[in-house]
C-alpha cells in the first residue's frame, strides 16, 4: 500500500462537518430502462451491512421500488462464486468483498471489469471517478466503498488482569499477564502477520518472511502458544457478541463492529488500536449476469457510490469513505450525535502504529496459505 493511499485513508478518517445534500434527489435519479425489479446483494451482516442498508439500499428502494434480498455470505464469496460459475447458475447480483478477493475473482474471470468513469458518478465538482477514488481502485473489477481496519477489542472488567489493560498487539500472545479466551478469525490473513510481528520480525520484512516455509512455520509456532485459548470466528458479528457475553476477554474483528458494541450498545469494552491492519472493502459484479440484472446492478452502483452516499455510510459506522470528495461530508453519527472522526481507524491518535495489509500479496498466496492454515487448525 503506497504512502499516497495511506494519506488518502487518513483524509477520509478525519473529516469535518457535513456540508452538502445527496447527489440524487428522488426526482433526479435517472430511470433504469429494461432493469430487473429485484437484487440479491451479498455482504457481511451485522453493523456493516446495516450501514449499507441505511445509506444505500433503503433510499434507493424508496426511489425505485426495487426489492433487495440480502445474503450474509461475503466471507465465502470466492468459493461460492467459483461453484456458481462451475454450475452455470449465478444467483447473486452484487457482492461485497475485500480487495484481495476482488483481485482473485477478477483474475479468474468471475467478476466484471468496470469502466469506472462511465459507470460511476462524478464528484460534485466534476472530478471523474478514477481521480476521485484514486489509488483506492486496486483492480479493474473492484468498486471501493470504505477503508477499515481489523483490530482488537477487550473487556474492561477482567478481574484477573489486576487493573492492567492490553495496549500492545503482543499482549494477545501473553496469557500470563492477560489470561482468558481470545477470538481470532478462522483464516491466515492478519493472524500470520501479527504472529510474525510478535516473534521478532520487522514490519518491512513480514511478507518476505511469510513467503518462505521457515517464515510460515515461525508464524504457526507463535500461534501455537495461544491456540488452546482461541475461539475461532468467521463472521464479523461473532467477536462483538462473544465480548458482550463474556465468553472471551479480547478478540479481533473489524473496527466498525467494535464501534457499535462500545458506542451503541454501551458494553464494557475498549479498543486496542496497536498494529491495526488497514484494508479496503468494496463491490464486485459477478460475471455472466443476464442483461436486466446487470443493468439494475450498474444503476444501483452509480447511485450507491456517489460522493454523498459514501459519506452517508460513515454516519452509521466508523469506516472511512473511499472517495476523496466524500471526506469533507463526514460529520456526526446519524443516531448518536457523536463526532465520527475520533472513531475512524485513520484518526492520528488511533494510527500511531498501523500495519498496512498487502492485498496484492494475499491475492497471490491466499489459496495456498488457506489450505495450510486449515490443516494447522486440525493438528
Amino acid at each position: 500500500m503506497s504512502l499516497k493511499l495511506k494519506m488518502m485513508m487518513a483524509g477520509a478518517g478525519i473529516a469535518g462537518a457535513a456540508v452538502a445534500g445527496a447527489a440524487y434527489a428522488a426526482d433526479e435519479l435517472p430511470a433504469c430502462e429494461g432493469c430487473a425489479d429485484s437484487m440479491t446483494v451479498v455482504s457481511w451482516g451485522g453493523a456493516y451491512q446495516n450501514s449499507q442498508q441505511k445509506a444505500y439500499s433503503e433510499p434507493y428502494a424508496e426511489m425505485t421500488g426495487v426489492e433487495f434480498v440480502w445474503d450474509e455470505s461475503s466471507n465465502e464469496a470466492v468459493a461460492k462464486l467459483r461453484a456458481m460459475a462451475e454450475a452455470g447458475n449465478i444467483t447473486w447480483d452484487l457482492v461485497d468483498v475485500v480487495a484481495s478477493d476482488a483481485m482473485r475473482l477478477c483474475d479468474e474471470g468471475l467478476a466484471e471489469e468496470i469502466d469506472f468513469d462511465s459507470a460511476l458518478a462524478e464528484a460534485p465538482d466534476g472530478t471523474v471517478a478514477t481521480e476521485d477514488f484514486g489509488e483506492m481502485i486496486v483492480s479493474d473489477c473492484f468498486v471501493p466503498q470504505i477503508a477499515y481496519s481489523t483490530t482488537f477489542g477487550y473487556r474492561t472488567d477482567v478481574a484477573e488482569w489486576n487493573g492492567e489493560t492490553p495496549d500492545d498487539i503482543c499482549d494477545v500472545f501473553d496469557l500470563e499477564a492477560f489470561p482468558g479466551k481470545r477470538a481470532l478469525e478462522k483464516r491466515p490473513i492478519n493472524n500470520m502477520e501479527w504472529a510474525l510481528l510478535c516473534s521478532g520480525v520487522a514490519k518491512e520484512d513480514i511478507y518476505d518472511t511469510l513467503e518462505t516455509e521457515e517464515g510460515q512455520a515461525q508464524a504457526f509456532a507463535k500461534l501455537d502458544e495461544i491456540k488452546d485459548s482461541v475461539v475461532w470466528w468467521s463472521a464479523g458479528a461473532e467477536t462483538p457478541q462473544l465480548l458482550a457475553d463474556g465468553e472471551i476477554v479480547m478478540g479481533s474483528t473489524y473496527n466498525g463492529r467494535l464501534f457499535a458494541l462500545i458506542e451503541e450498545q454501551k458494553q464494557p469494552v475498549a479498543m486496542m488500536w496497536d498494529a491495526q491492519v488497514y484494508d479496503l472493502d468494496g463491490w464486485i459484479v459477478p460475471a455472466g449476469l443476464p442483461e436486466d440484472r446487470k443493468a439494475r446492478v450498474m444503476h444501483f452502483l452509480k447511485f450507491a457510490t456517489d460522493t454523498q452516499r459514501l459519506a452517508d455510510q460513515a454516519k452509521y459506522i466508523s469506516y472511512g469513505p473511499a472517495r476523496q470528495s466524500s471526506a469533507p461530508l463526514v460529520g456526526q453519527h446519524a443516531e448518536l450525535g457523536i463526532d465520527m472522526a475520533p472513531h475512524m481507524p485513520t484518526n492520528p491518535e488511533n494510527a500511531t502504529n498501523t500495519f498496512l495489509y498487502n492485498y496484492e500479496w494475499w491475492a497471490d498466496y491466499r489459496d495456498d496459505l488457506d489450505a495450510k492454515f486449515q490443516a494447522w487448525l486440525l493438528r
